[in-house]
Parts: structure tokens; sequence; C-alpha cells
């Protein structure tokens, strides 16, 4: 995906259509937690990579959902006490660590890929 403002929101387009042709389908909280890390993960990339691009990949793995987000920069992330005025930020990398079973940043040459295993139930039809 091309690194532009409305990255955020394609991907949570792109996450939310992934999400609802899994069969059985996800708890609507599971869901909603997985929407939330790809649109930190993607905004993360935009503002802070280097490079035109980034990737996103979704899988299921059992009893979780895995995110990965690929792109340029070298620079994994970096948690920091969250700004209560709202200027910088700091609120979004601590979150995701939460809402995740586990996460971690694998750095190659070309980058880095942030992953995130989020826990879902899926509900039995």
């Amino acid at each position: 995906m091309a690194r532009r403002p409305r990255a955020a929101a394609t991907a949570r387009e792109v996450t939310r259509k992934f999400l609802a042709g899994l069969r059985p389908p996800v708890d609507a909280g599971a869901a909603d937690a997985v929407v939330l890390v790809v649109c930190e993960l993607v905004t993360n990339s935009v503002r802070h990579a280097a490079g035109s691009s980034f990737s996103l990949r979704l899988a299921v793995c059992g009893d979780a959902l895995a995110v990965g987000v690929t792109d340029a920069s070298s620079d994994p992330p970096v948690g920091r006490v969250p700004d209560v005025d709202g200027d910088t930020g700091g609120f979004g990398w601590p979150m995701v660590q939460r809402l995740a079973i586990a996460t971690s940043v694998c750095l190659t040459d070309q980058g880095k890929t942030v992953h995130a295993l989020i826990p879902c139930r899926r509900r039995a039809r």
C-alpha cells in the first residue's frame, strides 16, 4: 500500500473485509481490537517510516489473528510517556502491547516488520 494520509483508512477497510470473510466469524470485540491494532501500526508506518509504501499481512493463527506491517524503516516502535495534552501522542504502541498476546519487531536489511498477535474468539454458527 502507498504511504499516504488515507492509508490507515484503507487498511481498516481491508481488515474489516478480511474479518468479515472468516468462518466461523470473529466476535465483535476481537474484531475491533484487530482493526485498532492495524490502524495504529499503519499510522506509525505512515508517520515515521521511510519509503513510499508498506505492506499489511493478516492471518488466522489458531485462536488468534496475526497482524504484520512491514516498512522501510529500521527504527522499532518506541514506548514513551503519553502526552496527555494531545500534542505528540504516545498512546498507540502501549495500546498495541495491551491488546496483543505478543508483539515482535523483525529487522531486515530493507526495514522492519512489526508483528502483533491478537486473541480472537470465534462465534460458533
